[in-house]
């Protein structure tokens, strides 16, 4: 569902809706505006009560993925949340060896072993392995077509990663999943999945901590009353990016959800808008070697 500014602003004006805000991907499946990330969450008992945590707080977002090795423990706080298996959303990857090796749908059901879970809400191809991704993006069409994965998405993909894609294949990613922050806007990239009603996921919405110590930001939210990582926060989803911080810490996995009771100005959108120099913490997925 391709969203306006104003729109946006109304979406995330009432703070009822908090952590049960929902975006519609372009295959009619809701998905939370935000949630967990848990890489480097740590081993599986670690990662099952920081997720467990989360839920208690309203959180009904989850992003793991095979290289994270913390599957398990994500599948096993669900299970043990009480919630009901539909309320919650569920996000894994399958790694760049699986790739390589043609071995998608084995990655896929070792994936769900390890969840223990009877369906996936959205499956993604975790960076763009070059020659490789479009086979297996065919193999995820069929998952999907099976009733396995309610949506399938990419992470890391740049402009030409999917047009190379859009090109050979039948479905349109309905997620990309990329490092996105004040210091890394990515504009070209952002409108380009707003025309193909892609829908950005931001990982590192943070940049590990970085942009936290830029004056701008400090600024607005010291007028705000709100925190730094508060404003950022706020900043993706009013920017129309899902988003998905991590934190191992529960008092901080509280506060970055503490973000629906306030709005951006325009102005303020504007400045840290402006923050932009293109500046990665992470890979570049147009050079990396794993």
């Amino acid at each position: 569902m391709k969203l306006s500014y104003d729109a946006l602003q109304e979406t995330f004006s009432n703070p009822g809706d908090g952590l049960n805000a929902r975006t519609q991907l372009n295959n009619g499946v809701p998905m939370p505006w935000f949630g967990l990330g848990v890489y480097q969450m740590g081993d599986d008992s670690t990662t099952q009560a920081r997720v467990q945590s989360a839920i208690r707080c309203g959180y009904r977002s989850i992003d793991t993925a095979f290289i994270y090795r913390n599957e398990a423990g994500v599948g096993a706080a669900i299970r043990e949340s009480g919630v009901p298996r539909d309320e919650l959303f569920v996000t894994t990857k399958v790694w760049n060896e699986d790739v390589r090796a043609e071995r998608v749908e084995a990655a896929f059901e070792e994936s769900m072993a390890r969840l223990g879970l009877d369906y996936l809400d959205l499956y993604l191809i975790h960076w763009p392995v070059k020659g490789q991704f479009v086979a297996a993006w065919k193999v995820m069409e069929k998952l999907q077509r099976d009733g396995r994965i309610r949506a399938i998405g990419v992470s890391n993909f740049m402009v030409p990663h999917l047009e190379a894609l859009l090109a050979e294949t039948e479905v349109v990613p309905a997620v990309n999943q990329i490092e996105f922050h004040p210091y890394l806007r990515s504009t070209p990239l952002l409108e380009y999945c707003r025309l193909k009603d892609i829908r950005l996921t931001a990982w590192s919405p943070l940049m590990q901590g970085t942009v936290l110590q830029d004056e701008t930001i400090n600024r607005i939210a010291e007028r705000l009353g709100k925190s730094p990582a508060q404003i950022v926060l706020r900043w993706e989803l009013q920017t129309g990016v899902v988003t998905i911080p991590k934190s191992s810490r529960e008092e901080r996995i509280v506060a970055n959800a503490d973000i629906f009771d306030f709005r951006l100005s325009p102005a303020d959108m504007a400045e840290i808008d402006a923050l932009d120099r293109q500046q990665r913490c992470g890979p570049d997925p147009f050079n990396f070697d794993f």
